[in-house]
């Protein structure tokens, strides 16, 4: 499933061409990609055509784009999602929604929203006040009202939004009896981190992924919530982790950071600190990949 990184390079990719955009058309394809739209706010179509998109935001693996209207067109990729930037005319296959847009800088584009799998999905949604008076979002235009989507309300923010609150993180963090990697993967608690990165991250602090989250002592925590930002903006530089086809740009483009990975995948190879064989083991209907020299279980 994409990660923050990926969505990331998503948001910033269609940041340019959709902020200030005119929405001139929508067509839906499979009315499936739809699952979270409330019918009762008007049709998807409807809501909107004829919106101007105000920016595009992320808060973890969520995006949203605020329109004039007040509400908001919220995305999640779900596992193979895509959005795609393309000239007027321009094919998808699997394209699940189309959005046509006049855009101030750009003129007439398509955001086709791709989707295999379709485990993602659309939605126009209604906005709430933050909790924390701080904006919604990441947004690298401007700084946005203190508002979010209502079904991302419950999404904790993540650790490279100017307003995660280190302190609250460690303080909740040091009170729970899970493992850490299972603390890591709580979207209410910190939220952009998947699979990929919460094993590159406990590989780069030394931390057993089923280690006690409660048992870190304070400083082993903030060197883990270090490596967390350090492992997703190494990603972010790189473009993201691509593993095939489906983890793209905006442009059709493959992320690179799967090329630097230490722990993930590796299983059976040389550790790059250590040279003890990279282990895999089953984790909550996934793997978890870690090195059983350097993090050992305390």
């Amino acid at each position: 499933m994409p990660e923050l990184p990926e969505v990331e390079v998503v948001r910033a990719g269609l940041e340019p061409a959709v902020t200030g955009a005119v929405i001139t058309g929508v067509d839906v394809f499979d009315p499936r990609s739809l699952r979270r739209h409330d019918v009762a706010s008007g049709t998807f179509v409807d809501v909107l055509e004829g919106q101007r998109i105000v920016a595009a935001v992320r808060r973890g693996k969520f995006l949203w784009f605020p329109l004039g209207s007040g509400a908001a067109l919220v995305t999640h990729l779900g596992m193979s999602g895509q959005m795609l930037l393309r000239a007027p005319g321009a094919e998808d296959r699997l394209t699940r929604i189309r959005i046509g847009i006049e855009s101030p800088e750009h003129g007439e584009l398509l955001v086709n929203f791709v989707d295999q799998r379709i485990f993602g999905g659309m939605a126009v949604d209604t906005m709430l006040p933050t909790v924390d008076d701080f904006p919604g979002g990441f947004s690298g235009a401007i700084a946005g009202p203190a508002l979010v989507p209502s079904q991302v309300a419950h999404i904790a923010r993540d650790p490279l939004d100017p307003a995660f609150d280190d302190a609250r993180f460690l303080s909740v963090l040091g009170r729970k009896a899970t493992g850490i990697k299972r603390a890591l993967l709580d979207q209410t608690l910190i939220s952009g981190i998947g699979n990929i990165y919460a094993d590159e991250a406990l590989w780069a602090a030394k931390i057993h992924y089923d280690q006690v989250a409660a048992t870190l002592s304070g400083r082993r925590a903030a060197l883990l919530l270090a490596e967390v930002r350090a492992v997703l903006a190494k990603a972010l530089a790189e473009g993201g982790t691509s593993f095939d086809a489906q983890y793209v740009n905006v442009n059709g483009a493959s992320g690179y950071f799967a090329h630097s990975l230490n722990a993930y995948g590796r299983q059976g190879e040389a550790c790059a600190r250590c040279g003890t064989a990279i282990r895999r083991e089953k984790f909550m209907n996934r793997s978890s990949h870690f090195c059983p020299r350097c993090q050992r279980r305390r």
